[in-house]
C-alpha cells in the first residue's frame, strides 16, 4: 500500500506521448461476411454455440451521451464484431450504486469478471480478500504496459503485482462558465474569499453558484479535501494522521470544515444538493443552470460535448486564508478496471480487457475525450479538433506540484464512510468545526484498533 500512496512518482505532467499507432492496431478484424446476428433469433443461436462465452463487465459510464460511455460501446462493439463467440454484457451503474454493488457481490464471492475499484486503500480489502486476479501478464501481451503513464499502476500495486488497470488520472479544478460569471460581474477568484463573494454576486443575480452532485458523496468530499489541502499548507495531513503525527482535532482540519460550510451558508450549491447524483450534478453544468463545477479534469469530454461548449474556463482552487499552493491539487487516479479471480472464463475475459485498453487511448483521442486518461497519448491535439478548455487544462497538467489523494483513496473503508458521511450532512445541517474533527477522531480510532 506504500507504494500506492507515492503521488509524486505520478508524471501528470508533459507526459501525453507515445505512439497511437500501437494502440490502434486490430489483428484481429472479422473476415468478409462475418458481421453480426440480424434478429434475435439468430442472436439466440449465436449465443448457444458451443464456446460460445459471456463475459460481464460491471463499469460506471452510465450515461448514454456522455463520451466516456461511447468510447466504450465502440470498443465493445468492434471486439464482439472480430469475435462473434463473445458477447460482454455490461453493468452500467452510478460511482455509489457500482460500489455498494460490488460490496454486495464480493461478500456472495460473486465478482462480476470485470469490474470498477478504485485506487489504493478502496481496493485493498479486495486484493486481501483474494477476489481479483493480477494481471501482470496480461499487461505483458501488445505491449500493454508501456502504454501507461509512469508510476500511475503503483496505485494499483499489491506484493509487486497489478490488480487493476486505470482509466484515468486527473486533478481537481474549478470549471466556470463565462457568460454566466459576464452577467454577474464576477472575475475568477484568486483567493478564497474573493470566492465567496464571487458566489455571493452570482446568487444575487440568481445565479446557481456551484453545482454539485453530493447524493454520490464522494462529490462533497473531493472539494472538501481540496480545501484541507489549502488550510494544511500542503499535501500530507491524512498521511500524518495514519502516522499519529496529526488528529482530526488539527486546526488544519477544522478551518477546513469551518471555510467549506462558509460555502455552503452562502448559498454556493444548488438546493436540494444532496438528493442529485453526479450525472444530475454535472448537467446543471452542462445546460448552463450553474457558474461554476469542481471536478475532476476527467469532465472535461463531457463539457465540451454539452450546449455550453465553447463557453467554459478553467481555474484553480484558490488560496484558503492565504495558504497554499494552487499548483497543487486534488490527484484522481481514476477508478480502474479489474478481473474477478473466480472468472469462470478467466482467459477470454484477460484477452477482452487488453484489447479493450491497447485501443482505449486511441479511441478516446478520436472521441475528443483524451485529457486526463491514464495511458499516453500521441496527437496533435489543437490540429485534431481540441477545444480551448481542452488546451487550458493541458497547460496546468504541466505546472503540477503534487497534491493528495482522495480521503476514501487513503483511509480504510470505515473510516472513510464516516468521512463521507459527515461532510454530506453539512450541505444540510451546520456544526461546530471542532464536532466535525470529533467525528473523523472518533471514527478513525474505532476502524484503526
Amino acid at each position: 500500500m506504500a507504494k500506492a500512496m507515492k503521488w509524486a512518482q505520478v508524471a501528470l505532467a508533459g507526459t501525453l506521448a507515445v505512439s497511437l499507432a500501437a494502440c490502434g492496431t486490430d489483428a484481429n478484424k472479422p473476415a468478409a461476411g462475418s458481421g453480426g446476428t440480424g434478429s434475435s433469433g439468430e442472436a439466440a443461436k449465436e449465443k448457444d454455440k458451443p464456446g460460445a462465452v459471456t463475459i460481464t463487465f460491471q463499469n460506471i459510464y452510465p450515461d448514454p451521451t456522455a463520451p466516456n460511455h461511447k468510447i466504450m460501446k465502440k470498443i465493445v462493439a468492434d471486439y464482439t464484431a472480430a469475435h462473434p463467440n463473445i458477447k460482454i454484457e455490461l453493468d452500467s451503474l452510478n460511482t455509489d450504486q457500482q460500489k455498494l454493488k460490488l460490496k454486495t457481490q464480493a461478500a456472495a464471492k460473486e465478482v462480476p469478471d470485470i469490474t470498477i475499484v478504485n485506487p489504493a486503500a478502496q481496493m485493498k480489502p479486495f486484493v486481501d480478500a483474494g477476489l481479483l486476479a493480477p494481471l501482470n501478464d496480461m499487461l505483458d501481451q501488445n505491449g500493454l504496459k508501456d502504454t501507461f503513464q509512469k508510476g500511475i499502476l503503483d496505485y494499483y500495486s499489491f506484493n509487486n503485482n497489478v490488480y487493476a488497470l486505470p482509466d484515468g488520472n486527473n486533478i481537481g479544478v474549478v470549471f466556470y462558465n463565462k457568460e454566466l460569471f459576464s452577467q454577474a460581474g464576477v472575475e475568477v477568484p484568486k483567493t478564497f474569499e474573493e470566492m465567496i463573494e464571487v458566489v455571493k454576486k452570482l446568487k444575487a443575480k440568481g445565479i446557481t453558484p456551484i453545482a454539485i452532485g453530493e447524493k454520490d458523496s464522494w462529490t462533497g468530499s473531493f472539494l472538501f479535501m481540496n480545501m484541507l489541502l489549502r488550510t494544511n499548507n500542503g499535501p500530507g495531513f491524512l498521511k500524518d494522521v495514519l502516522d499519529k503525527k496529526k488528529t482530526f482535532g488539527d486546526s488544519a482540519f477544522t478551518d477546513a470544515a469551518s471555510k467549506f460550510q462558509d460555502l455552503v451558508q452562502a448559498g454556493a450549491f444548488q438546493e436540494g444538493a444532496t438528493s442529485f447524483d453526479y450525472n444530475a450534478g454535472e448537467n446543471l453544468f452542462k445546460t448552463g443552470k450553474s457558474a461554476m463545477y469542481f471536478m475532476g479534469t476527467w469532465a472535461t469530454g463531457a463539457i465540451d460535448d454539452s450546449s455550453v461548449k465553447g463557453k467554459i474556463g478553467v481555474f484553480k482552487f484558490p488560496t484558503v486564508g492565504g495558504k497554499g499552493n494552487p499548483d497543487q491539487y486534488m490527484i484522481a487516479p481514476g477508478s480502474a478496471f479489474a478481473v474477478s479471480a473466480t472468472s469462470k472464463h478467466l482467459k477470454e475475459t484477460k484477452e477482452f480487457l487488453n484489447y479493450f485498453m491497447v485501443n482505449f487511448p486511441k479511441v478516446s483521442f478520436e472521441m475528443k475525450n483524451a485529457v486526463g486518461i491514464a495511458q499516453k497519448v500521441e496527437g496533435d491535439f489543437k490540429a485534431a479538433g481540441y477545444s480551448q478548455l481542452a488546451m487550458d487544462i493541458l497547460e496546468l497538467f504541466k505546472n503540477v506540484q503534487g497534491g493528495d489523494l482522495a480521503f476514501d483513496n487513503t483511509m480504510n473503508p470505515g473510516t472513510a464512510q464516516a468521512h463521507l458521511t459527515s461532510i454530506q450532512n453539512l450541505f444540510v445541517q451546520k456544526k461546530d468545526p471542532k464536532d466535525v474533527g470529533k467525528e473523523h477522531q472518533t471514527a478513525f480510532e474505532t476502524n484503526n484498533k
